[in-house]
């Protein structure tokens, strides 16, 4: 991925699922938002706390789901248990999408020893995509060096009320995701607001968080668009990557500007979908949780060792990961 020059450059990514409801995501919300935004030139340190152990290999492409034993049933919203993540990714993408749009619930602080939603993406699922995908776009901001810098420091300090609570390696495994992209030749992309897009952000004052979830979703659409519209890009899909609340398909209502999941799926004539990632260890019984549709009916006790995938609409799914190691 290229990384952008200068000191002023900064990867931030701002959305994040689960807000409560009626009004924008709080520093309590799942997933939080992103890492702050934080000066990225030529590189970005190591988190300061030992890796987790990596999760287990990815153990087969999607074309080989036929052979995969059969899921077994687990409960409402058509639940499915299986053996294996990448079995249950293979499932997901049977309707052959040209957007998948995955959004994940991002890694806390003190979850710093179980493997991450995006690290398990990336070495799990995103090796089974090489040569199907064409493009992914990485919910992280490229800032113009254009930009005033009071711009940029007025939007920075907006955003530590959203990620304050998160992982601090959460932003170089995003920046890894677009690497490891880049090596299986799919190509990576970031968000690149406009000077512009940073002045209405500060002008919208109180409303800034909220100003920001709809520029992510109004970027990343356009983003996808352009993208799906290239001729070498033709039968192939396009994977946006971010948190669980720009892809819904179905916002709820209040929150349709923050989401470009409709948009993308009238653009795709209905050949989109949402998938979640859930690390089954983040799960808690808090009020942001609890809002989530699959909640009610997600047993912690059952199928530890499972991948359990929800279905509440179709093209839209729920993975959650087995138990960590």
């Amino acid at each position: 991925m290229r990384t952008p020059r200068t000191s002023l450059v900064a990867a931030a990514l701002l959305a994040a699922c689960g807000a409560p409801a009626g009004g924008a995501p709080s520093a309590s919300a799942v997933a939080g938002g992103a890492p702050s935004a934080s000066a990225v030139a030529g590189g970005t340190s190591s988190p300061s706390a030992p890796p987790p152990p990596a999760p287990q290999a990815a153990e087969a492409p999607a074309s080989a789901a036929a052979a995969s034993p059969a899921p077994a049933p687990c409960g409402a919203l058509g639940c499915l248990a299986f053996d294996t993540p990448g079995q249950a990714f293979a499932h997901v993408l049977q309707g052959g999408p040209r957007v998948l749009a995955v959004g994940e619930a991002h890694a806390q602080q003190g979850s710093e020893g179980v493997p991450s939603a995006t690290r398990r993406f990336t070495e799990l699922f995103l090796p089974s995509l090489a040569g199907r995908a064409s493009d992914l776009i990485v919910e992280l901001w490229a800032v113009d060096p254009r930009c005033k810098r009071e711009q940029v420091a007025r939007v920075d300090q907006e955003q530590k009320a959203v990620t304050q609570g998160q992982a601090a390696g959460n932003q170089g495994e995003f920046l890894a995701l677009g690497t490891e992209a880049k090596r299986l030749g799919i190509r990576p992309h970031l968000l690149q607001p406009s000077c512009e897009e940073y002045d209405a952000i500060v002008r919208a004052g109180p409303d800034a968080v909220t100003a920001m979830l709809e520029m992510i979703a109004r970027l990343t659409a356009a983003r996808a668009k352009a993208l799906l519209g290239r001729e070498d890009a033709a039968g192939k899909m396009v994977i946006a990557y971010g948190g669980a609340l720009h892809n819904d398909v179905a916002p709820r209502p209040g929150r349709e500007r923050w989401s470009f999941g409709p948009e993308l799926s009238a653009t795709t004539g209905g050949k989109y979908v949402e998938l979640d990632l859930i690390v089954r260890e983040l799960i808690k019984d808090s009020e942001s949780w609890r809002a989530l549709p699959w909640y009610p009916h997600f047993d912690r006790e059952a199928h530890p060792d499972k991948a359990v995938l929800f279905s509440a609409a179709p093209g839209s799914y729920v993975l959650i990961f087995p138990r960590s190691p």
